[in-house]
């Protein structure tokens, strides 16, 4: 049962982010790249439901915000595009591999060593990164769509299931970065209101000498904090960058935001973490 240290445990809350390598083994990896290749190849995504994925305000609220495909994704499994790509959620929920993954005993020992009482799932994708044409992520914070009171009840888990390197668009952090709130938040606006989400608060132009790289090997395990400052750069490289991420919420005495553009619903809750 994989659990932090005392000094990683201390690392990640310096720096809101923390890297462990060799989470995940060599066959775990080949099991969640093989299902997802199985998923894509029956998918039928029809023309006017094929959403792109950013986090550019503009692209979010004229993409995203203005389809029902993409404000009722959270309890189904969907496919959102980017500029050549495109990501999947809630396999976390719906497929027997990544739901193996997202709750194996390596994965509950972590989190309860983060201290975590009664963590739920909240949303889960699968990011391909394409080679040549893998988008940019801008810096942002997670919790600007994924809102709680109080703050610092989200965390991310991100999992290299290929190489993420420098070339083909590794994450990148301002370490310490996520002691100082939430500079932004994307909100649902009222039912039948086109486009259907908008923006509180607008994101800060951020000192790009500030960020680290975080290039880590295949089956690395990156922990983030749901507001420290993060982005990845376009893969311009041959390889692609595959990883599957998803995020955690510590219910006890914890609100999800009304106001979230993710809400989960009577057929299908937040499922909980330990089992």
């Amino acid at each position: 049962m994989a659990c932090l240290s005392p000094p990683q445990l201390q690392k990640f809350q310096e720096d809101g982010f923390l890297v462990l390598e060799g989470f995940l083994s060599a066959d775990e990896c080949a099991a969640m790249r093989q299902r997802i290749g199985e998923i894509v190849a029956e998918m039928n995504v029809p023309a006017h439901c094929r959403t792109e994925f950013s986090t550019q305000e503009e692209e979010q609220i004229r993409a995203q915000g203005s389809t029902d495909y993409f404000l009722s994704s959270g309890d189904k499994i969907r496919f959102f595009f980017e500029k050549g790509v495109f990501d999947q959620k809630a396999l976390h929920a719906h497929d027997p591999v990544f739901k193996c993954i997202t709750h194996s005993p390596k994965m509950q020992g972590l989190v309860r060593s983060l201290g975590f009482q009664i963590p739920v799932v909240v949303q889960s994708m699968y990011i391909f990164k394409q080679p040549h044409f893998g988008g940019e992520v801008s810096p942002h914070q997670d919790a600007s769509f994924l809102y709680t009171e109080p703050l610092g009840r989200l965390l991310g888990v991100w999992l290299a299931l290929e190489d993420a390197t420098n070339q083909n668009g590794c994450l990148w952090f301002i370490p310490g970065s996520h002691t100082g709130g939430v500079s932004r938040r994307m909100v649902r606006n009222p039912a039948g209101s086109v486009p259907g989400t908008s923006f509180l608060g607008s994101e800060p132009i951020r000192d790009n000498s500030l960020f680290v790289p975080a290039p880590v090997p295949r089956g690395s395990l990156v922990l983030i904090h749901g507001e420290v400052v993060h982005k990845s750069e376009q893969n311009l490289s041959d390889h692609s960058r595959q990883a599957y991420t998803f995020h955690i919420m510590e219910a006890a005495g914890t609100t999800w935001s009304p106001d979230n553009w993710l809400q989960p619903t009577a057929e299908l809750p937040f499922p909980p973490l330990y089992t």
